[in-house]
């Protein structure tokens, strides 16, 4: 809660300057004072009185403030939770689809610990932990967080990989693949929001996420081959560059269909030999992915 720690931090300043001065205050009219009496260890004792009166206000105040920020933290954890639990509810009722009923105990952990309102605009954080999409500005949408797990459940991302996503958005798929692998590579086409990805993800000291803007179908060929590729808006094909700098016995996601059709959630998979597998997982629907191919 970085805003939180910050007003903490300048109440608790605020505090101690109130406090130095007053002191200061204190000694000047004793110190007139004393010219005139000699007790001097009465005067001691009574600043020392005063001091630690002050001393237990300010402590007071501090564990005040801890509490609410606990409090706070609190708010968004149970609401994490919450979400959990609603990703598993809906990765049992699409187990048609998917092949399972829960998705891998580690991507869970994730989803349950990134912070999905530091990736979503000020108005938008009392709906952050809802398992919906959220808009994000510049058309785009930050993905229902059943389908972020999924996706990322589908790579089967393992600690020493390296992921390329395609379509940074507000960074919070980054945020969730950079929890599980070693490291990620993420492109995304609007400037604006691949600037204030990058700045939210350093924040947050994702030092494994690399941001680039550009655009995307083309991949980022100079970091790949990749173990996995994920792409977070909805592509009419498989672009052929990504297929390429998929490495054997790598896995994408993708989502593919136009903006008025019905999209499909669709696994590449590319064997040790290099021949690729398509597979549809459960219909979805995403932004279209944009640039000039």
């Amino acid at each position: 809660m970085p805003e939180i720690e910050k007003l903490n931090r300048y109440i608790i300043q605020g505090i101690s300057g109130v406090y130095d001065a007053y002191l200061e205050i204190k000694i000047t009219s004793y110190a007139r004072w004393t010219t005139s009496v000699t007790c001097c260890d009465s005067t001691r004792e009574y600043l020392l009185l005063y001091r630690n009166r002050f001393v237990l206000l300010i402590f007071g105040l501090f564990v005040l403030l801890i509490g609410l920020s606990v409090q706070a933290q609190d708010k968004y954890t149970s609401a994490r939770q919450t979400m959990v639990h609603a990703i598993e509810a809906d990765a049992h009722f699409t187990s048609f689809f998917i092949n399972k009923t829960a998705l891998e105990p580690k991507v869970m952990e994730a989803m349950g610990k990134v912070p999905r309102h530091e990736f979503v605009p000020r108005k938008e954080r009392h709906n952050a932990y809802e398992n919906r999409p959220l808009p994000i500005g510049h058309g785009q949408t930050i993905s229902q967080p059943y389908i972020v797990a999924l996706m990322t459940d589908l790579l089967k991302p393992e600690r020493q990989q390296k992921v390329l996503e395609v379509g940074t958005g507000s960074g919070y798929q980054a945020a969730i693949l950079a929890e599980l692998v070693d490291e990620v590579f993420t492109i995304e086409i609007i400037k604006p929001l691949g600037n204030q990805a990058r700045q939210h993800l350093q924040q947050l000291n994702y030092d494994n996420v690399n941001v680039r803007v550009g655009d995307g179908y083309y991949g980022w060929e100079e970091h790949g081959p990749f173990d996995g590729i994920v792409v977070t808006a909805a592509a009419s094909h498989i672009p052929p560059p990504l297929i390429q700098q998929l490495k054997p016995g790598g896995r994408m996601v993708i989502p593919v269909g136009s903006r008025f059709m019905i999209q499909q959630l669709v696994l590449v998979e590319k064997d040790a030999a290099g021949k690729v597998t398509t597979r549809q997982i459960l219909p979805v629907r995403f932004v279209p992915l944009t640039g000039k191919h």
